[in-house]
Parts: structure tokens; sequence; C-alpha cells
């Protein structure tokens, strides 16, 4: 009996250091650096229809909680299997969720661009086509994936590499910047909450850490996406600390 009054009070002391730790770090997530500006224009570039909510939920509410104005560009239908047209209408949906206005969401539907991860997309095609979007709509906060893509989906990379380009070639607007999402190992990836004390003691520019009402609406959102929820994914939407934080660096 002793043994286990001793092991329950272990559980509630570390349940409860958990809890003060994620509080905190919940307080103190967002720009570390001062380099985002409030109320700003934001573009979220996307490989496939539910990225916005598997991967960058967290930046999406975080941006949108500090008056940004948040756009989407994704570059594919998501038609890997031949479910392109039910999957841009889940994109829309997700959005709205998110609170991307359908307005905002460009969808490309090119050959030149398919979703398929054996197929390298053209670096300059790609950077023009960013280059066109991010002028177009005057933005001057650009957010996608970082070298390694998350997930390592070679179409993920294909945007980085494009927005790299055009970063390291002096191309974008005077002003815009790109934030990028940091890529963490398969068991940071799926240790969920357990993430954050990590994540808070790792470098990073920008840190977003979404509260229960916000995991609530974030996994609302990636339900939108039907056809895309089988049993792995519902395994990813419970243990993946994407869906709860976003660590990100700037170019």
């Amino acid at each position: 009996m002793d043994v286990v009054v001793l092991l329950c009070s272990a559980a509630a002391v570390l349940a409860g250091g958990f809890l003060w730790a994620w509080s905190s770090l919940e307080r103190k997530s967002g720009d570390q650096t001062g380099r985002l500006r409030a109320k700003g224009r934001t573009l979220l570039v996307i490989a496939h229809p539910d990225d916005e909510a598997m991967f960058f939920a967290p930046t999406v509410l975080g941006l949108a909680g500090l008056g940004h104005r948040m756009f989407l560009l994704c570059l594919t239908t998501g038609n890997y299997y031949n479910q392109g047209d039910i999957r841009k209408k889940e994109l829309l949906q997700s959005c709205d969720v998110l609170g991307i206005p359908s307005s905002s969401v460009k969808i490309i539907d090119n050959r030149a661009f398919p979703d398929d991860p054996g197929v390298q997309w053209d670096t300059e095609h790609v950077a023009s086509i960013l280059l066109r979007h991010i002028e177009a709509n005057g933005i001057n906060l650009v957010v996608t994936f970082d070298a390694r893509g998350v997930s390592g989906h070679v179409n993920h990379i294909a945007l980085h590499v494009a927005m790299r380009t055009l970063h390291s070639e002096g191309k974008l607007p005077k002003g815009c910047s790109v934030l990028l999402l940091q890529t963490v190992n398969v068991v940071r990836k799926y240790i969920s909450l357990l993430d954050l004390p990590i994540s808070w003691l790792q470098t990073q520019n920008v840190l977003f850490v979404l509260s229960n009402k916000e995991v609530a609406q974030a996994k609302r959102a990636m339900s939108c996406h039907r056809s895309q929820l089988l049993w792995f994914r519902h395994l990813y939407i419970f243990f993946s600390r994407y869906m709860r934080i976003n660590s990100l660096h700037f170019f």
C-alpha cells in the first residue's frame, strides 16, 4: 500500500510540474526575436491539401492571434489518388475552420506540379508562381517548410528550395521575410505535449503553442480532410506535436 501511495504521489507531482511547464510555455510562446510585425499580410505556402492543418495549424492560429491577415497558396490539388476535386473542397472547409477565407486561398492545378513524391518540380517555375502571388497580395511574411520538409516529402522540399532561391537572389519584395517550419526527429514528432519543454529549450525564432481550445480547432480543421482520415492519420492527430506546437526559423 505504501508503494502505491508513493507512486501516486510521484505521478501527481510529475503531472503538476508538467502542467505548470505547459502553462508557462503557452504564456511565453510566440515571437522570440521581435521580427514579427503586428497585423501583417502572411502567405502560407503548402504543397497539398491538409498540409495547412496537419503541420501548420499552430502557426496559422498564432499569427491570426497577432492580427495577421492570412493567405494560402497550395501548389497541388492533392490528386495522387485521383481525389483532387474532393480534396480542394476539403481544403476550403479546413481553411474556413482556421479562419482563412476562401477568397484568400489559391489552389494551383498544373500538370507541371503533380502530387507525386517521385517527381521533382522545376525550381524556377515554382519560384515564379510564388513571387507573382507574393507581389499580387502585398505579402510581407511567407511561411513554408524548411529544407527537410517535416515529413521529407519531395514536394514539400521543392517549396523550400524555390523560396530559398527567391531569398538568395534578392527577388523578394523589400520587407518580405520568410519563416520556415522546423523539422524535428521522429521521436519528438510523435510525443505530443511531451515535446513542449524540448521545444522551449531549443533555439528558434518563433514558437507557437496552442491552448486546449485551439487544439480542438486544429483537430476540427484536420477532420475536414475526410478523404485522408485513414486509421494512421487518427493516430497522427492524437500524437503529433505538429498539431499543437510549431517551432520556426527565419531565413
